[in-house]
């Protein structure tokens, strides 16, 4: 389900040529922890298993793109490379430092394989809002959300196969901090992956309509951390979803909204705002209003290690901090109630941005990932309308980024307020908290 793997093996198969699959393990990236490396590195056994039984070699190379790809191409005469893509900062470094570094006549195609509609297909600009963009994606939708061809047994054997890899030194060779352990409740793989996709849909689609705002029930797909790790597609989520409208229509629509409109929202945002990632990316408006109200007076002050732990005041806060310290995963309508309140607890509005992305990507399995960033979750007039697939985004909370102004209050200025009360008007809070009590 990869349609930058799908394209190469057509190249491959009109040149009648070997397939080559390279991954470069980088020996750390942002925040991330052994969580996440250990995540991905049990789902590419998997990959590396199947390439075999295509008769594709897949080669697990140690370092970053620019110093050891061209080198590859180099000595296995590699004819062309493909790549996916990814808006963030360092991944489009990545990519421009290998192109750099090429031979000139080796041609070097990138493939927006995760998104349904490619970024830059949607729209050439930054899109406002969900509905700026809501008809963009909608329109494009019939030629994009297909079902994908099959990748088939490679007929071209390459002339000299893949080293084998050692998988436990590669462990051992990355410099990251290993004191956030791995997750029990979601194993890696798109095999574990697709197992949680039919369990969606089977147990939990029909509540996620009317259900996926409170913590406390199972009504989420929980499919985030295989999304953002590339070992489900959004698409094959999307087709298989669809399959059910005529009998869960409220649930079906919800989740094309979120898991298509929101999240390919946020890839947009970060494609085009170089600034995706701190203050300076939000509007006008929204930065004048923090601006006016960076000095006023916070009712708690907390530094990084308390917000960390979960010491604060606040057993709500603290319940959230900890089930995403646990599990990986924090529930989407908590992520903004989470995020705003360190809005309201730290020295600046830039602060905030830095502790809550920093806490994010650190603990969060689907961390360091668009949404994170910045996606936005929709309000439709009938109550919050919560995305589980990746994290309430941390702009979206604390700049108001694809939101509007709002009543005017002390600190937060016009960015939407949340507080405890309102929670509780929501969902059974003691009932939340009790489950995750320090």
């Amino acid at each position: 389900d990869n349609w930058a793997f799908l394209y190469a093996q057509r190249l491959a198969l009109k040149q009648e040529l070997p397939l080559h699959v390279c991954f470069c393990l980088v020996p750390k990236f942002l925040d991330a922890t052994i969580r996440h490396y250990g995540f991905m590195l049990k789902g590419l056994q998997e990959v590396a298993k199947e390439c075999t039984e295509l008769n594709i070699p897949f080669h697990l190379l140690l370092g970053y793109a620019k110093d050891v790809l061209p080198t590859f191409v180099v000595e296995h005469g590699v004819g062309g490379l493909v790549t996916d893509f990814c808006p963030l900062h360092l991944p489009r470094q990545w990519v421009e430092d290998v192109r750099e570094r090429l031979p000139e006549d080796v041609p070097f195609a990138q493939v927006d394989a995760h998104n349904i509609v490619p970024c830059w297909v949607t729209s050439p600009k930054q899109e406002y809002s969900a509905r700026t963009i809501r008809g963009k994606i909608h329109a494009q939708l019939p030629e994009f959300l297909t079902e994908f061809p099959p990748i088939i047994r490679h007929p071209y054997p390459p002339s000299c196969p893949a080293e084998p890899i050692a998988w436990e030194a590669c462990y051992s060779s990355l410099q990251v901090d290993r004191t956030v352990e791995e997750v029990e409740w979601a194993t890696p793989g798109t095999a574990a992956g697709l197992a949680v996709l039919q369990s969606f849909i089977a147990e939990r689609l029909k509540s996620f309509g009317s259900h996926r705002n409170d913590p406390n029930k199972a009504a989420l797909s929980n499919l985030s951390p295989w999304f953002h790790f590339g070992q489900v597609s959004t698409q094959r989520a999307i087709l298989e979803v669809q399959k059910h409208r005529g009998k869960y229509k409220e649930s079906v629509d919800a989740f094309v909204e979120e898991a298509v409109v929101r999240r390919e929202l946020a890839e947009n945002f970060c494609y085009y705002n170089e600034n995706y990632n701190s203050v300076q990316g939000a509007y006008n408006w929204a930065q004048t209003t923090l601006k006016l109200h960076a000095k006023d007076k916070r009712p708690f002050l907390y530094e990084l290690q308390e917000l960390e732990q979960g010491t604060t005041h606040d057993p709500l806060w603290n319940a959230a901090q900890l089930q995403m310290v646990q599990d990986g995963k924090m529930h989407g309508f908590l992520r903004m109630y989470w995020a705003k309140k360190i809005l309201e607890w730290t020295r600046s509005p830039e602060e905030a941005l830095r502790f809550a992305i920093y806490l994010n990507d650190r603990y969060e399995l689907d961390g360091r990932d668009p949404n994170g960033y910045v996606g936005k979750l929709q309000d439709g007039g009938t109550g919050w309308r919560v995305f589980d697939g990746q994290g309430c985004g941390c702009l979206w909370s604390i700049c108001g980024i694809h939101d509007q102004g709002w009543a005017e209050r002390a600190i937060f200025g016009k960015i939407r307020y949340m507080n405890y009360a309102g929670c509780k008007r929501k969902f059974d809070v003691g009932q939340f908290e009790r489950r995750y009590a320090p």
